[in-house]
């Protein structure tokens, strides 16, 4: 079947059903579990790089595996079966030192398909088609990669066509049917592949249908370069593609928004092929092929779609679904137009210029010859400044930007390519399309290859020829961009209306007929002249192009009128007031003439009724050519009424009279940077405020920091945006350093051997090359005097550590953006555990999240783990870590304990929970060789013993206040979180210190009158597990009683084990004889105190008795189980540890209570209350199983060293029955107690 006719068939096909793409093939290979040895076969074997994750040279090294993915997709039901080519160009692979290969890589991958596809179509009946995937590459034309730089490109446009040229070339000889070009998160990348493509298609004469999609990264419905999804496909809408759409970044319920506006937007056909959901927080896929399916069912019931599948996460079960779920569902009807007769422009955001669009005004400012100021600007080199001359004029209301850099003593091309790429650093300027100006055709084509959107070429013409004039307008078109055409000749420039007309004629139909323009796309300059120059042949000029207006529009249909509105008046430079006069004169006419745009002055337009009566009428004469002195007139009133002026003259802006910290923090945040060292100079100076110029970084300057973090966090900024605070706040910073300097040097530091507040290593990990993100980290933390070594992208594991250990790194930082990253993190961090390293480590990136790193990557690295949100944020979590005084310790503390959480909640709400079989978990249960163990050191006494009336003053040591300071919900910020740096807290440390008082006040008056009394029971006994259980003995091997465990069987991320509280006592097979003991312990007497003070009606006194109980009880159980470590059971004699430390569980052993997360069953206290008989010292069980009195506490016993506290988490019914058999009760019983953790569903 030739190109021609797979066209056709797919066009048929796509009219009677939806078609099927396949699913992930990373997420196939995934599977595979490959090593570094698969992926180099024998061929590559020798190579000097790091192969593995490069899941491309597979179609080399390891073919069979590529096609049987193929064939389980295709057996699945797809109909489309992607190349695996994602990133086989020269760019990508050049990661790898194999860019040599480029060309085999995708002949083999489409030649593999190519079978699969032959091979499932001859089986079935049903034609396949293989598409050849051209991935985005892991560059891009619109976002610079250093902060410092933000014209500066790693890519050229000439380089990425290079690049898709080979691999195009390889897909079609290789045996692809369509070419795809996807995962678009940069149009202009985009562009230069079907640059590339068109180019392939012409030198093999050939056409294949061209599939688009594109990617939005979030749910603002934008790509990485910021570009909205309706922008994007005008961007690409001039190679005719056969179908577009949207894939990865979103599951198919967060894309449908997107996929409806692309599905209202294009009369192409509609793909769309989402992930398996949002990634969750360990950047894995959880929604089900029937989930997934289910949503692309309702895309294609509302008639949203003609193609679907999958991509990262889905599998064949996934398109399995898909097919099956669209099987019966219409496709979409493609409409027969949008828009129609709309000229379609846009920049980061859309724009359409129609019949009913007003006049479409485009800033002239950014032009050599019509801007002294902007001239100026770009000759010395200062492009940031002249940044702010287009941002005045979006903000002034021009809706299209002319850039012209055409002077002599400037090179053109290098001049345009820094602007332009200046300009797609700016959103609020790059959101509006540009009109790339020069006379010299070398100079427009350099905008055309830095630019994302779709623009205006301004201009060409015919005074070159035919030849010349069409080989210009096939580039401009292959580019994508509407044009300018001036009305000039061979001859030369048209001055009347009728030649004026004939050329446009011409150049019309030359365009749509030869060069294949809509015609929609042509914008005709009639040529706007200057009158009033003193000869009289100049006198009609106004009238004649006005008249060529009428013919343009009257006989060219489609086509658009424009032009330099400020030539008109050029015979009055200088005298502004009447310059503007014409202009509003000039374009009061045309446009009711039909005139669609002009390059104009936005921000000087007067309103035509706001025109002096004297100044309106001498600009309609001249315009008109109705007095024959209009010209010595006019000169006269300009003369008299003369205003001294200057055109760019710079208003002061409201911003610049606020506070010099409201300046700083609008500077950042707006990435204004003409003010920022003043600025700062000016809050350096404030002494008061700031003593310290590092007192100016830490304060204002990081405010407006953490405002761009905040922002960017909730999708209200833009990577650009971002990028342009940073440099704004390194500029501020750089202005301080050498006073930060000069400080230490009069302290009599060291400055020939800077002193750096800590060392920093920072790495994008292996597998990932993005680094953005990771820069700003490193500008904001040098900004604040961290030494940062930046090992830069794709950094294996063992190289960040070496680095780290090299240099006596305080603190490590990993980045990644895409989703392999993640586990790549989680490795190093099992990797710094091996090593035995300490040093905290911070992990960053677009796809973690505080979450992620809680429960996928802390639980494998026991020191300090930390997810810090933004660059903003790192300054903060360095500085506290870095701190030596004991608040680091609280910090991380603090962090543990939120983690810890974390993971609770996470995994008590996982709607899609997975579960081992309960064999399979005992088979992973807590592992300890009893063999090699030397057995429990036996207690003192097997038995019980009562305790009453335990010393108070003994048991106050060992309150911890903070729980205490809970209750009356006083909760210091860090660093004053904690008991007693909580009273130094500036919210709440005056009502705690307040609250305390009162508390040791009732404290002393119990003491005294012996209002409480504190009591505990205490049992040993003899013991070993059997199973999940464990069986508890007397001193002679009389079975006293069997305590029941709850296993862990929820499936957590990347679990090793699988515990139960019996997997810490020995085993009944070891024949070790071990133990186990219980305690419960009480406040009694507070019951008492309470309803006195309640009877005066003072409850506050009431809640303060309930507190100091309870914290008294806790207390007394951790008292008690320091004396059963160094005493009763004797363990740990040797301990010696401060009553904040055992708060802490820096000690050896657990004492785990029923009905908490180690074992979750309240019914277990009454084995406890079997045994020790609490009940003796005033310690009993209600119905309900709680504790009486309230302030009580019960638990068990275990010595071993490795046990740990854990919790169970959420069971199935399996685990439910099989307990309720143990235990010989029925399984409504437990249920009932077991509520809040059974999962029913499974």
């Amino acid at each position: 079947m030739d190109h021609m006719d797979v066209k056709a068939a797919l066009q048929k096909t796509l009219s009677q059903r939806i078609m099927v793409m396949d699913g992930a093939m990373g997420t196939m290979i995934q599977r595979l579990k490959l090593t570094e040895e698969d992926f180099r076969g024998d061929e590559l074997a020798d190579h000097h790089k790091p192969l593995s994750g490069n899941n491309d040279v597979l179609s080399i090294t390891q073919p069979a595996y590529i096609k049987d993915i193929h064939l389980q997709y295709l057996r699945a039901g797809a109909d489309f079966i992607e190349t695996n080519t994602f990133s086989s160009t020269t760019i990508a692979q050049a990661d790898y030192a194999l860019e040599h290969l480029a060309y085999r890589l995708n002949y083999e991958s489409a030649r593999i398909a190519k079978e699969a596809v032959e091979e499932v179509t001859q089986a079935t009946g049903v034609r396949r088609y293989v598409a050849g995937a051209l991935g985005p590459t892991n560059r891009t034309l619109s976002i610079s990669p250093s902060v410092e730089q933000p014209e500066f490109r790693n890519i050229t446009f000439d380089e990425l066509v290079a690049a898709y040229t080979t691999q195009t070339q390889g897909l079609i000889e290789g045996g692809a049917d369509v070419l795809l070009v996807e995962t678009i998160f940069d149009t202009a990348n985009a562009k230069a592949a079907l640059f590339a493509i068109e180019n392939v298609f012409t030198e093999l004469n050939t056409t294949l249908p061209i599939f688009v999609s594109g990617t939005v990264v979030d749910l603002s419905g934008r790509t990485l370069s910021g570009q909205m999804s309706e922008a994007f496909l005008i961007s690409t809408s001039h190679a005719n593609p056969l179908a577009v759409g949207l894939n990865c970044a979103l599951g198919a319920n967060e894309m449908r928004p997107f996929i409806a506006n692309i599905s209202l937007n294009t009369t192409d056909y509609v793909l769309c092929y989402p992930n398996a959901g949002l990634p969750n927080t360990f950047g894995e896929y959880d929604e089900t092929p029937e989930m997934t399916a289910g949503y692309i069912k309702s895309f294609a019931e509302d008639g949203l779609v003609n193609i679907v599948g999958g991509c990262c996460g889905t599998t064949p079960d996934h398109i399995q679904a898909i097919a099956e779920a669209v099987k019966t569902c219409k496709p979409r009807e493609l409409p027969t137009a949008i828009r129609e007769g709309c000229m379609k422009l846009c920049g980061l955001e859309p724009m359409y210029v129609g019949k009913h669009t007003l006049f479409v005004n485009i800033g002239e400012r950014c032009n050599v010859a019509g801007s002294r100021r902007f001239a100026r600007l770009v000759r010395e080199g200062k492009y940031e400044e002249a940044l702010n001359i287009a941002k005045e004029q979006v903000e002034s209301g021009a809706q299209i930007l002319d850039i012209n850099v055409d002077d002599g003593m400037l090179d053109g091309v290098s001049v345009m390519s820094t602007f332009v790429n200046y300009i797609s650093s700016e959103p609020s300027i790059s959101k509006v399309p540009l009109c790339i100006d020069s006379s010299n055709f070398a100079v427009v084509e350099a905008g055309l290859k830095c630019y994302q959107g779709r623009c205006i070429v301004n201009s060409i013409s015919l005074k070159e020829g035919t030849e010349d004039f069409l080989e210009k307008a096939r580039i401009i078109r292959q580019h994508g961009a509407a044009v300018v055409v001036m009305a000039f000749d061979e001859v030369g420039q048209a001055t009347d209306a009728a030649r004026k007309y004939q050329i446009c004629e011409r150049a019309y139909w030359l365009l749509v007929k030869e060069v294949g323009f809509d015609s929609n796309d042509i914008i005709f300059d009639p040529n706007i002249l200057t009158i009033a120059t003193g000869m009289k042949e100049h006198d009609t000029y106004g009238v004649e192009f006005i008249d060529s207006i009428k013919l343009i529009k009257t006989n060219l249909p489609g086509a658009r009128v424009s032009g330099g509105v400020s030539n008109f008046s050029f015979s009055f430079r200088g005298i502004e007031n009447v310059r503007q006069a014409m202009h509003a004169v000039f374009l009061y006419h045309a446009i009711k003439a039909g005139m669609d745009m002009g390059i104009v002055h936005a921000g000087q337009l007067p309103l035509y009724s706001d025109i002096d009566p004297e100044l309106l009428e001498l600009c309609e004469n001249l315009l008109w050519n109705r007095d024959p002195d209009g010209t010595e007139k006019l000169l006269q009133y300009a003369q008299s009424h003369r205003v001294s002026n200057t055109v760019e003259a710079a208003q002061t802006e409201q911003w610049r009279n606020e506070s010099v910290e409201d300046r700083l923090h609008y500077a950042i945040v707006k990435g204004i940077d003409t003010h920022i060292v003043a600025d700062t100079e000016e809050a350096r100076l404030c002494k008061d405020k700031y003593p310290r110029p590092l007192n100016v970084i830490e304060l204002p300057l990081m405010k407006g920091m953490s405002t761009v973090g905040e922002l960017f966090g909730a999708g209200k900024m833009f990577l650009p945006q971002v990028i342009k605070a940073a440099r704004v706040m390194k500029k501020a910073v750089g202005h301080l350093i050498p006073f930060m300097e000069a400080e230490k040097e009069a302290a009599n530091e060291d400055v020939s051997e800077r002193s750096y507040n800590g060392t920093i290593v920072i790495a994008t990990v292996k597998g990932d090359v993005h680094d953005i993100g990771k820069n700003i980290v490193a500008v904001v933390l040098g900004c604040n005097n961290y030494k940062v070594i930046d090992l830069g992208v794709m950094t294996p594991c063992e190289v960040i550590l070496r680095k780290a250990v090299e240099v006596g790194a305080d603190i490590i930082g990993l980045s990644g953006l895409i989703t392999p990253s993640l586990d790549e993190m989680v490795r190093v961090a099992k990797e710094m555990e091996r090593q035995g390293m300490t040093i905290p480590l911070l992990i960053g990136g677009a796809t973690t999240s505080k979450a992620h790193t809680a429960v996928k990557i802390a639980p494998h690295y026991s020191s300090p783990t930390i997810h810090v949100l933004d660059a903003s944020k790192s300054v903060v979590v360095c500085s506290a870590l870095m701190d030596q005084s004991s608040n680091r310790e609280d910090y991380t503390e603090d962090i543990k304990e939120e983690y810890e959480d974390i993971r609770v909640d996470h995994y008590d709400t996982l709607r899609d929970r997975k579960f081992l079989t309960l064999e399979q978990a005992r088979d992973k249960k807590f592992h300890i060789d009893w063999s090699e163990y030397p057995g429990t050191v036996a207690p003192t006494f097997i038995g019980r013993r009562h305790f009453q009336d335990v010393s108070l003053d003994d048991v106050i040591k060992y309150i911890d206040w903070k729980p205490f300071f809970d209750v009356w919900q006083l909760r210091g910020r860090y660093p004053n979180r904690g008991y007693p740096k909580i009273f130094n807290d500036a919210t709440v440390g005056e009502e705690a210190k307040a609250v305390f008082s009162d508390a040791q006040r009732l404290l002393k008056e119990i003491k005294t009158a012996n209002k409480f009394k504190v009591v505990g029971s205490l049992g040993f006994y003899q013991a070993q597990s059997v199973g999940d259980d464990i069986a508890v003995f007397d001193e002679t091997g009389n079975n006293l009683a069997t305590l029941y465990g709850l296993r862990q069987q929820m499936v957590r991320s990347d679990q090793k084990y699988f515990p139960c509280i019996s997997d810490f006592v020995a085993p009944t097979e070891s024949g070790l004889v071990d133990y186990i003991g219980m305690f419960a312990v009480g406040v009694l007497g507070a019951e008492a105190m309470c309803r006195s003070y309640e009877l005066e009606n003072d409850d506050y006194s009431s809640i303060m008795v309930k507190a100091l109980a309870d914290r008294l009880a806790e207390a007394y159980a951790e008292l008690l189980h320091v004396q059963v470590r160094t005493d009763f059971w004797g363990y740990d004699k040797a301990e010696e540890m401060a009553p904040s430390d055992t708060h802490k569980i820096k000690y050896q052993g657990i004492r785990p209570a029923p009905g908490y997360p180690s074992q979750p069953d309240h019914t277990e206290k009454l084995t406890i209350w079997k045994l020790l008989s609490p009940d003796d010292i005033g310690i009993t069980l209600s119905e309900s199983l709680a504790m009486q009195p309230a302030a009580a506490v019960s638990g068990i016993y275990f010595a071993h060293p490795k046990s740990y506290y854990f919790s169970v988490g959420k069971i199935n019914n399996e685990q439910l029955m099989d307990y309720a058999e143990r235990k010989g009760e029925t399984v409504e019983n437990i249920q009932r107690w077991l509520s809040t953790i059974c999962d029913t569903t499974t």
